[in-house]
């Protein structure tokens, strides 16, 4: 009997995936509003009913834990229907459509941190509630304090600054010098330097766009790179790099200027491998040669990536099935290869239906920058979901040997505090903005409304 039910489960959440999938895109269609809220009502079930049926898998599998797992669920729901409920309460401009997709990607994640560490995924919880606790007053704060534009250099130096720290009391992970570490808690500096970056970026392009204030910002971001270059941190430096080369486009309208960033950081790069090949990019050097080919040494180099396709393949369309497959012999599945860990359990159905719901996070982000009036939001939410979507890029296609290895994480899914942190500070500041740009709308078509009303009445 509990063979059936496990089986069964299987194909009802990848069902549910995919209805869930295919309304994070129709939803955008909707122009009625009864009818867009009873797709985002819809969607809320999907996702509760995924996480049911996995963590009724896990009490099943795993009959002597059913208690803690059973405490660890309702935890999970009671705190994803508090937030989803008072978040809106609070911010009755702000997108439920972001809420639900954000709640998704990360109670996804929950399930499977669950199926391969159980502490790490309590872990990951407690983090990811405190961090909801902390980013919920965002929006709030962008709406009060309307001057946040105004500190441009200084958002550039204290991204420096920030940086700067791994020099000074940084520890070495996977070949990086890119984490501190403050009373037994790990920090990675550059995924919350990256919210401050974006800030820098929009602030000073927002004030001047001339050809100094540009050099200016642009010479100030190459600090930033190149602090995560010494730190070998290659994979962030490319994050900042995307971001700054398309923020400068975007915010100036140039595309001369994208054209001149882009020809200069691949000299800059090109000149960098030549002069410091052997002291920052062997561990560079070693990922490529596993990603060209990655069989000919796949006990040793290409040992990650392999596994990790033998993942992906081995479970098929369909997946083996939560707790049926073999997701903890690819290294770091946890964080890194997660998404090898969720192809191989929940299938590649489930899983490319996943990367459609990260590119419907992406499409809400550029709506809600399409609908600013300001500058400096406008340019602000363009460099958020260039981000969001260059880091899923990265992530999932080094899992899958579509290029590289560069060791970022999916946000939201992937185990990480600092990432968690930074991501929902990321979805957070785009709720800000799309709170602030919502009620703006609404009272000027109420002030358009009450104008033709007095006209009218005087006529």
């Amino acid at each position: 009997m509990n063979s059936i039910i496990i089986n069964l489960s299987k194909y009802i959440i990848l069902l549910l995936m995919v209805l869930y999938g295919i309304s994070a895109f129709t939803v955008f269609r909707k122009e009625n509003e009864n009818e867009k809220n009873m797709c985002l009502n819809k969607q809320i079930i999907y996702v509760f009913l995924i996480h049911f049926l996995a963590y009724l898998t896990f009490s099943i599998q795993s009959p002597n834990d059913m208690k803690t797992i059973i405490t660890f669920y309702g935890l999970q729901i009671l705190i994803a229907t508090l937030y989803m409920y008072l978040y809106h309460y609070f911010y009755p401009y702000s997108s439920r459509m972001i809420t639900n997709n954000m709640c998704f990607l990360m109670l996804i994640g929950y399930i499977m941190l669950t199926r391969l560490n159980f502490n790490l995924a309590k872990k990951q919880f407690v983090i990811a509630t405190a961090s909801l606790i902390l980013v919920s007053a965002i929006p709030f704060i962008m709406d009060r304090y309307k001057n946040l534009r105004k500190y441009g250099v200084a958002y550039g130096v204290l991204g420096i600054i920030a940086l700067s720290s791994v020099f000074v009391i940084g520890v070495e992970q996977y070949g990086s010098v890119n984490w501190i570490s403050i009373a037994g808690i790990s920090i990675q500096p550059s995924e919350l330097v990256k919210i401050i970056f974006v800030f820098f970026v929009a602030s000073m392009l927002s004030k001047k766009r001339d050809f100094k204030q540009v050099m200016i910002t642009a010479v100030l971001s190459a600090v930033h790179m190149g602090i995560l270059v010494l730190e070998k941190d290659l994979g962030a430096a490319l994050i900042f790099f995307v971001m700054f080369v398309f923020m400068i486009y975007i915010g100036t309208g140039k595309f001369r200027y994208f054209l001149l960033f882009v020809a200069g950081g691949g000299a800059a790069a090109g000149l960098a491998f030549i002069l410091f090949k052997d002291r920052l990019f062997n561990h560079v050097l070693v990922r490529v040669t596993a990603w060209k080919d990655p069989w000919s040494d796949i006990s040793g180099s290409g040992y990650q990536i392999t596994q990790s396709l033998f993942a992906i393949g081995s479970g098929g369309y369909f997946g083996s099935g939560l707790t049926k497959g073999s997701p903890d012999v690819i290294p770091v599945s946890e964080s890194d290869f997660i998404f090898s860990a969720i192809a191989e359990e929940m299938g590649v159905i489930f899983a490319i239906f996943l990367i459609l719901v990260c590119f419907s996070c992406f499409i809400c982000f550029i709506n809600v920058a399409m609908k600013a009036k300001s500058r400096f939001y406008k340019t602000m939410a363009l460099g958020f979901a260039i981000c969001y979507i260059f880091q899923t890029f990265l992530s999932i296609g080094g899992v899958t040997k579509f290029i590289p290895s560069t060791g970022v994480t999916i946000p939201l899914v992937s185990y990480g505090g600092s990432s968690v942190l930074s991501s929902l500070c990321l979805f957070s500041i785009i709720q800000g903005i799309s709170t602030i740009e919502n009620k703006e709308a609404i009272k000027v078509e109420k002030e358009r409304d009450e104008l033709e009303k007095q006209i009218q009445y005087d006529a």
